[in-house]
Order: structure tokens, then C-alpha cells, then sequence
């Protein structure tokens, strides 16, 4: 609930301030949406990879399970609010005001962008206080935020609120004694491949 209604506040706050504005189309290179697609398809593939192989039981397993909690819950809230909020993308319109639109228009709030910032927002939180350096993992969802705006799909407030709700969802996910998807796992699954070679 407190992710919908910081969420709902941005467009307001976003348009009033003159942050949305429609940019170049630029989907070449490292903007190409396969590109930073596929990163974070990678990440995630490693990710699940990880998390099988460590268990919860150990502190990297732990984290690698509470990102899997962050990116579920990041997701399943943009795409409710994408049907709530049914805004045109800047690919459609020039008008970032178009909310409401019905339809199968679905820019706000951005799924990329909220996907990547719970894919590290958990090892932030649990990590950089001790390697600074994993900070250097916020710039995955600063590069897939800008992509998704070059690619005129989202407008920046999209991707603001995206983030935000990433980043919500990674700190309640830390902030879990035990994960929630290894609380609904046999416990079989979740001691980890490792241990048992």
C-alpha cells in the first residue's frame, strides 16, 4: 500500500516540476532494449543459480533469496498500477498527461527499471557498508532506466517510480528475518546444493 501511494504521488509531483519530456529515439548500441534485457535475464539466470546453490543458510544464499522476494514483489505491483493507471507511453503521445487512457497502455510505472532496482537493492543493503564497491551495482538500474526513456517507452517519472518501488520492495525484502519464498519451500530446497557434494 505505501508502495501505491508513493507511487500515485509522482506524476503530480513529476509533470508540475517539468521532469517528463519526450527524448530521441535512440534504440542503437547499448540502448538496444535486448541488450539491457538481456543483462538483467542473465543476472537473474545467476541469481536463481546462486541462490540453489548456496541455500539460505549462508549470508550470500540469504541475500541472493531476498533479491528473488524483491524482484516478485517489484513486479506484481507495476503491473497491477499499470492497469490502474493505464498511461500513454511517449512512443504514442507527446503529452505525458495522458493517464487514464484504458487500453493496453501501460507506461506508468516502469517494470524494467523497478525489476532491475530490486535485482540489487538487497545486496546493497547488505553488502556495501563493508565493500563500498557494491555500490557499483546501483548502476544497473540507472543504465536500464535511461534505456527504457531513449527508447521513448517510459517517461522519466515512470522510471522514477519504477525505482522507487524496486528499491521499497528490495529494503522489505532484506528486511526479512527469513525470505519469504524460503518460507513456502521444503527445506530441502533452500539448505543448498553445496552441502550436498
Amino acid at each position: 500500500m505505501v508502495i501505491f501511494v508513493l507511487a500515485s504521488t509522482l506524476p503530480v509531483v513529476g509533470y508540475a516540476g517539468g521532469i517528463d519530456h519526450k527524448v530521441s529515439k535512440n534504440e542503437s548500441g547499448i540502448w538496444n532494449p535486448d541488450v539491457y534485457r538481456g543483462l538483467m535475464v542473465g543476472l537473474g539466470i545467476a541469481e536463481l543459480g546462486g541462490a540453489l546453490w548456496e541455500g539460505s543458510e549462508s549470508r550470500l544464499g540469504k541475500t541472493l533469496w531476498q533479491t528473488m522476494d524483491a524482484q516478485i514483489l517489484a513486479v506484481s505491483s507495476t503491473t497491477a498500477m499499470k492497469y490502474a493507471f493505464t498511461r500513454e507511453r511517449p512512443s504514442e503521445t507527446n503529452n505525458p498527461s495522458n493517464w487514464f487512457s484504458h487500453g493496453s497502455n501501460d507506461s506508468f510505472p516502469s517494470t524494467e527499471a523497478a525489476f532491475s532496482a530490486s535485482l540489487v537493492t538487497p545486496f546493497v543493503l547488505e553488502f556495501a557498508g563493508e565493500h563500498p564497491t557494491a555500490y557499483g551495482l546501483l548502476l544497473l538500474p540507472l543504465y536500464v532506466g535511461i534505456g527504457r526513456v531513449k527508447n521513448q517507452e517510459h517517461w522519466q517519472t515512470d522510471v522514477l517510480a519504477g525505482w522507487a518501488i524496486g528499491g521499497l520492495s528490495g529494503w522489505f525484502s532484506h528486511s526479512l528475518k527469513t525470505p519469504l519464498i524460503v518460507q513456502v519451500l521444503p527445506h530441502g530446497l533452500v539448505v543448498g546444493l553445496k552441502t550436498r557434494f
